[in-house]
């Protein structure tokens, strides 16, 4: 029996692999390892490991990383105390393969620990492009340390072979994310209100706002340009979810809180949704609004608008649902007027997802069935014939 090791650190990630779990627990010939790491384990940022264990899987490990401090030395202190974590956990557990998504640093710390374990990594979402943070470096480290690759657009996968990646291990399969709206009972408009305690105003928005860490102005200052920006809005309620662990989360989820506090009314936040309420409430509003890939990716399946500031997401392939806006609250407020505009209400009906249909996980599970996964180190660099 294969031994498939799945690694999560944060709550939108673990929403994202939810379905490959499920489909990895159903194979009889493998059995589903689970680290969970990061920010699920920290009271900061809601204990989500609890969502874990209340969706059935049982942890095989928790690895502690997360120091308190957000500056770049407790960054990078995470990252090696995730290291020394994920060293002893593999050797432990000897995994046949480790499932990774993403560009956190977390996961940076399970995949240099496998490398030097010689154990096999399958990637998913390689290749894509956010120029304003530094998890754009970090993706593209781990995918030359990965050895199967699932990218979520055919431009991405044409890019990881760009990097030396051999065409035989890269597959376009399309965007996990995109797999929950098509398998998840999405809540009714009244469930939402009733669950989230709250009426629904005439417009309304769900606020994903994170670190733009490469970005030189502060995380802080960004953020309040975006305060500035809803107290213009009337008639409008803010459902935020708060930020991430990166240089700057932890400001940007004090203002949050300190915005809530003041506007009870008309704004109400969460340190995590969970993935059904998150894309139940998507689906209500008039408009995503921040940084947050699930603007970029789900919204669009979803025919809602989302409103992108700044650069953090910058490279990323868009749908027609996007408004692009620079951290600047005239900007931003330009934005909300696009969003209430008919002639683009109406364009939102006809938008296409470039990200897939929904059928990533079991295109994934059907793909690692067919690799001898021993055959996959040591790997070879594929040069491109110029030519």
């Amino acid at each position: 029996m294969q031994k498939i090791c799945v690694v999560t650190g944060s709550r939108a990630e673990y929403g994202l692999l939810k379905p490959l779990l499920i489909q990895i627990s159903r194979q009889k010939e493998w059995q589903l390892q689970l680290l969970v790491t990061g920010m699920h384990l920290s009271p900061e940022f809601g204990l989500t490991y609890k969502e874990i264990e209340t969706d059935g899987f049982p942890i095989t490990k928790k690895i502690e990383t997360l120091l308190s401090s957000d500056n770049p030395e407790g960054v990078v202190k995470s990252i090696g105390l995730g290291a020394i974590g994920f060293a002893d956990a593999l050797k432990e557990l000897q995994p046949d393969l480790i499932v990774i998504l993403g560009d956190r640093f977390e996961i940076l710390s399970i995949v240099e620990a496998a490398l030097i374990f010689r154990i096999p990594i399958a990637h998913l979402h390689g290749g894509e492009i956010t120029e304003g943070a530094y998890d754009e470096s970090i993706r593209h480290a781990i995918t030359k340390m990965s050895h199967l690759h699932f990218a979520s657009t055919e431009i991405y996968r044409r890019r990881i072979i760009q990097m030396g990646e051999d065409p035989n291990c890269v597959f376009n399969v399309g965007a996990i994310g995109l797999d929950n709206i098509k398998l998840l009972k999405l809540l009714s408009k009244s469930e939402v209100q009733k669950k989230l305690n709250i009426n629904f105003k005439k417009y309304n928005y769900l606020i994903t706002f994170h670190p733009a860490t490469l970005n030189e102005t502060a995380a802080s200052q960004d953020f309040k340009e975006l305060i500035s920006a809803l107290q213009k809005q009337e008639d409008s309620l803010f459902i935020f979810t708060k930020s991430n662990a990166d240089n700057g989360g932890r400001i940007i989820n004090k203002l949050i809180d300190d915005y809530v506090f003041l506007h009870p009314q008309t704004s109400i936040s969460f340190a995590s949704m969970g993935q059904q309420l998150y894309l139940s409430v998507m689906q209500y509003v008039n408009a995503v609004v921040g940084n947050s890939s699930s603007g970029i990716i789900e919204a669009a399946s979803l025919k809602i608008a989302t409103i992108n500031i700044g650069d953090r997401q910058k490279g990323r392939i868009q749908p027609h649902n996007i408004i692009n806006c620079s951290i600047e609250q005239n900007d931003i407020k330009k934005a909300f007027e696009k969003v209430k505009l008919s002639s683009f209400k109406k364009s939102l009906q006809n938008v296409e997802n470039p990200y897939g249909s929904g059928n990533t996980a079991s295109s994934i599970i059907k793909i690692l069935k067919g690799i001898d996964l021993k055959k996959l180190i040591p790997k070879k660099f594929y040069d491109i014939n110029f030519d």
